[in-house]
């Protein structure tokens, strides 16, 4: 459903899958400038809204997601993921629990086969499952924003809320005239790329697992029972490594193009060991990107993504699993 903020002056929409917002309001660097300095908000309404009530939703969900959301207190968000049976990723949940039901916001165009998912899963329990995305939409806001609605913490110094969508403009206006800026899809990722925070379906793929993508720690719970996909997770973080990690790629900026997703990732002699994910143009960095590579490609070596030269910065190391366990063990009976 296209944004209505799509008409506010200097808006040009953004590539799929993010379609129905906007990239940008004419003035790209200045927008993420004023997004990071907490004086913009960003139209994120193209993702997904489902709503879970009922009096068994926190355990049911529980059994279900990766995150231990039996005792969720309301107002508190967190993360979850949806793991096919053999671990793989499937779903990205940012959840929020007000006491009635539980609120989860997901990319474009995967609410519907999420409702699907669990509405099947419901069996005899009291809960119900909807999608609510045509009536509800996402927005990021300055940090301290009044406004209706279950709420996120975001990127440093925004929140972002699920509101009524016939309630956008009026929001959108009352910030305007507060001196808050709009700000397009390409300022919010060009702080996402920078904090190092991967976005499913951009950043994955379908063999995608937590651990190669950092979220173990954000949405995974490692302690908690069995639930979908569980084995996967359980196998690699006691007994070995996933085979790829996320890193953190700064660009060649003397080239006038970004990689694009999907862009191969090579070691030099034009070997390919992994895909560019997201990219993006950061005011202060220059151009920066995500990238899943093998997990056995060397730190310090330099990469080509989509043939643009780019150095590499850690963001899940290559020891992570059983044996990061047992190189902290070792650093510690060391400093003992």
């Amino acid at each position: 459903m296209e944004s209505p903020l799509l008409q506010l002056p200097g808006a040009v929409p953004a590539d799929a899958p993010d379609q129905e917002i906007a990239a940008h309001y004419g003035e790209p660097t200045a927008e993420q400038r004023a997004l990071e300095s907490g004086r913009a908000f960003v139209d994120r309404s193209d993702r997904g809204v489902v709503r879970v009530s009922g009096p068994d939703r926190l355990s049911w969900l529980h059994s279900l997601l990766s995150q231990h959301l039996e005792r969720l207190r309301p107002g508190e968000a967190t993360q979850a993921l949806l793991l096919s049976p053999n671990g793989h990723i499937e779903h990205h949940l940012h959840l929020v629990d007000d006491g009635e039901a539980v609120w989860a916001h997901v990319e474009p165009g995967t609410a519907p086969a999420l409702t699907e998912f669990l509405d099947r899963m419901r069996f005899l329990l009291r809960v119900e499952v909807e999608d609510v995305s045509d009536s509800y939409a996402v927005v990021t806001v300055p940090e301290g924003t009044e406004a209706e609605g279950p709420a996120f913490p975001d990127l440093p110094g925004t929140t972002t809320r699920i509101v009524r969508r016939d309630a956008l403009p009026e929001i959108a206006e009352r910030l305007r005239s507060a001196g808050v800026r709009p700000a397009g899809l390409w300022a919010y990722e060009a702080l996402r790329i920078a904090e190092h925070r991967p976005r499913f379906g951009l950043d994955t793929d379908h063999r995608s697992i937590p651990h190669e993508m950092g979220w173990i720690e954000e949405a995974v719970h490692l302690e908690k029972g069995c639930y979908r996909g569980q084995e996967t997770v359980a196998r690699v973080h006691n007994l070995g490594r996933p085979p790829r990690r996320l890193v953190f790629l700064h660009l060649d900026g003397s080239v006038d193009r970004l990689p694009a997703h999907g862009d191969p990732v090579e070691i030099p002699g034009g070997r390919t060991v992994g895909f560019v994910g997201s990219a993006a143009r950061h005011h202060e960095l220059g151009p920066i990107a995500l990238a899943l590579v093998k997990r056995t490609v060397p730190v310090d070596v330099e990469l080509l993504a989509g043939g643009v030269a780019a150095a590499q910065e850690v963001v899940v190391s290559p020891d992570t699993g059983a044996n990061a366990k047992i190189e902290l063990r070792r650093q510690a009976a060391h400093r003992g």
